[in-house]
This record gives structure tokens, C-alpha cells and sequence, in this order.
């Protein structure tokens, strides 16, 4: 492969501006207005898409894509099979890292918390909502692990057919939920000439949060 320079590639970015009047100081309440902003914005495709960074067991950084489902009071809710790299990684180290990148409205917001699991009742609630195919492809996928074809994935969704073809899908004890509990918020609006603005929200121990304006 050929060297590339990229350093041609560049946007201004004039949207918008964040000022301190503009936020709010529950920071989770602000993140859902700008959710709702993102989800409303014609250009954003799957606005709860997030990447989520964990910690893996060979001590080097893992990140992927993964989608948001619930925003609660308590934190950041996805879905997963508990016997996946990421799950085992979170429980191996349950600090992580989530980040949104709402680029078409020059903007991310970073989190960092701690990730656990949710209930099973709250799990199963989720898990009957899903589509029946979604809900068979939990069963037959050993998320992360090793297999020899597609083909031989499409034969273990097949045989899920099969067994649950009589009545609904159970939810499986290996799948579930895990929230991110945030400690650390950060608002990011991309500003003109690389002046961008940036607020960072810490939690306190009083469970108040400190706000703080960060140089970009």
C-alpha cells in the first residue's frame, strides 16, 4: 500500500455554538435533547448508533459499533450475548467508554462509566419486542466465536426454526442488557477555525455534577 496524505481533508465547521447557557444541569437530560435532535435530522442514519470501548484481555483497547435501546435516569442501555469478547471484557473490567458521533450536526458527545448488567425482567421485556427473526439470530449465533462458514451459521439458525416453531422464543440466559452508568459527560459542538466548544460534566460524590468549559 501507498503512503496517503490526507491533510487535505478538512471541514469548517459553523453550525452551531454551545455556550453555557445552553446547557442544562442534568447532563442526561441535555444528552436526550440532543438525541432527539440527531434522530430528527434528515441526514443521520441510526442516531443511537454508538461506539462503545472497552478494555480487552490482552490489555489492548477494543472499540465497535453498537446501538443504543433504553436512556434511563440510571445510564446508557445496549444489548448483547453475555458470552461475547465485549461482554467478557466488561466483565473483566467494567470501565468503559461510549462515544456518539453526530457528524452531520458537527457534533459528539463522550461518555465514560462503569457497564453492569440489567435485570432479567427488564432484558425479557426487550428480548419479546424484538422481531421473531432477531429473536431466533440471538440463539444461534455464539457471538465472537470461531466458526467455518456462513453456511454453517445459516444451518444453526435453521435448527432454531425448528425447535421454536411451535410458540414464541424464550429469551436465552446467555443474552441481555448492560448499562453504562455514566461518572464523566462530554458535549462536543465543532466550531469555526478549529475553536470548538466543549463541556464536560463530572459526577460528584453528593451525585451532584461539576461542569466544567474544556479549551478545544
Amino acid at each position: 500500500m501507498k503512503d496517503k496524505d490526507l491533510g487535505h481533508l478538512r471541514k469548517s465547521y459553523t453550525q452551531a455554538t454551545l455556550t453555557v447557557a445552553d446547557i442544562q444541569n442534568d447532563p442526561l437530560a441535555f444528552f436526550s435533547y440532543w438525541f432527539d435532535q440527531a434522530v430528527q435530522h434528515p441526514d443521520i442514519e441510526e442516531a443511537n448508533a454508538m461506539s462503545l470501548a472497552t478494555l480487552g484481555l490482552d490489555d489492548f483497547p477494543k472499540a465497535r459499533v453498537v446501538l443504543l435501546k433504553a436512556l434511563t435516569e440510571e445510564g446508557f442501555i445496549f444489548y448483547t450475548n453475555y458470552g461475547s469478547r465485549k461482554a467478557k471484557e466488561i466483565e473483566d473490567n467494567n470501565k468503559v467508554s461510549l462515544l456518539f458521533p453526530w457528524n452531520k450536526l458537527d457534533r459528539q458527545v463522550k461518555v465514560g462509566g462503569t457497564a453492569e448488567k440489567i435485570s432479567v425482567a427488564e432484558s425479557a421485556k426487550y428480548f419479546m419486542s424484538r422481531p421473531r427473526d432477531s429473536q431466533l439470530a440471538a440463539w444461534a449465533s455464539k457471538q465472537s466465536r470461531k466458526i467455518i462458514s456462513r453456511e454453517f451459521l445459516l444451518t444453526q439458525l435453521a435448527d432454531m426454526k425448528e425447535k421454536f416453531a411451535a410458540g414464541e422464543v424464550p429469551l436465552p440466559d446467555f443474552w441481555g442488557g448492560i448499562r453504562v452508568s455514566p461518572h464523566e459527560i462530554e458535549f462536543w459542538q465543532g466550531g469555526e477555525h478549529r475553536i470548538h466548544d466543549r463541556f464536560e460534566y463530572c459526577l460528584q460524590n453528593d451525585g451532584s455534577w461539576e461542569i466544567s468549559q474544556l479549551a478545544p
